[in-house]
């Protein structure tokens, strides 16, 4: 197997009323979880790297474990480039064997962002690399990325179809009142103007920011029209808290082979939530 592009994932989810998972991973420990439970429970899934993630691992690096993996476990994976806003660094992700990509030109005017999207999306074509594209903003914080929730913006219904026929983007971000990171306060979702941007559009559309959204809510969300959902925070927060609590139990432990397991398990029963949530599990 290898790296695939999102197109048929998520045209099959769409079609048969599913989400595909996209796990933000960081490391050799978070992807053998996120592949080992995906194929454990026959899921399709995404691999979602932000530009902070690529630098801390090493772009070369990154791209072969995840190649390797999409090989040892005889699924189809995609490697999607998360919340990247620099063109030449996506393209030059995208020549190195990268399939996925989003490009987030969401702070910019709308005209703007349809501009550069475009821009990446004429190039991605060409290397058989589907494109996902963000209109509105989501409040909260994203490695580097922090948007205050006064500049949270919601994503208008009718500027949807408009940006989708002039960019030739492959999925939809849309903003329905979801966050980045954990919740402060319980979240409310727009589920009307996601059916209203259902109802107006065809391409798959992307839940950001689920983290911490009910399950009940990102259900609703899925039978609305979603197809993509994104998890990040909350499997950061089961792998650090598995490792501190071994830590306490075990002052005077050194060794990472050690430590990181009780991470990786903490981690495995959210994806494996998270996949069941989805309902992506035998959609193989």
């Amino acid at each position: 197997m290898y790296l695939v592009s999102t197109r048929n994932m998520l045209n099959k989810a769409q079609h048969e009323n599913y989400a595909v998972p996209a796990f933000n991973i960081h490391n050799l420990e978070t992807i053998q979880v996120v592949m080992e439970t995906a194929a454990e429970m026959a899921s399709p899934v995404i691999l979602a790297g932000t530009p902070s993630t690529f630098a801390y691992a090493g772009s070369d690096y990154l791209i072969s474990i995840c190649q390797q993996a999409a090989e040892q476990y005889r699924i189809p994976v995609a490697l999607h480039l998360d919340h990247h806003e620099n063109i030449p660094d996506i393209c030059n992700k995208v020549i190195s064997g990268v399939r996925s990509a989003m490009i987030d030109a969401s702070h910019f005017p709308f005209e703007e962002n349809i501009r550069l999207v475009k821009e990446v999306v004429n190039f991605c074509h060409y290397w058989d690399c589907t494109v996902e594209a963000e209109l509105g903003r989501l409040g909260g914080q994203e490695d580097d990325l922090i948007v205050d929730a006064k500049d949270a913006l919601f994503t208008d219904p009718d500027s949807a179809v408009q940006f989708i026929k002039a960019t030739g983007i492959d999925s939809l971000a849309v903003a329905i009142g979801t966050a980045h990171g954990m919740y402060k306060h319980e979240p409310h979702l727009d589920f009307d103007r996601l059916h209203a941007i259902r109802q107006k559009t065809e391409i798959p559309l992307v839940l950001h920011g689920a983290s911490g959204i009910p399950d009940t809510d990102v259900r609703h969300c899925i039978d609305l029209g979603i197809c993509k959902v994104n998890v990040a925070t909350e499997l950061k927060i089961a792998f650090s808290n598995a490792i501190k609590q071994y830590f306490l139990d075990n002052p005077d432990a050194s060794d990472p082979r050690h430590y990181l397991v009780p991470g990786k398990a903490a981690m495995k029963a959210v994806v494996a939530d998270k996949i069941r949530v989805c309902k992506s599990d035998g959609k193989l």
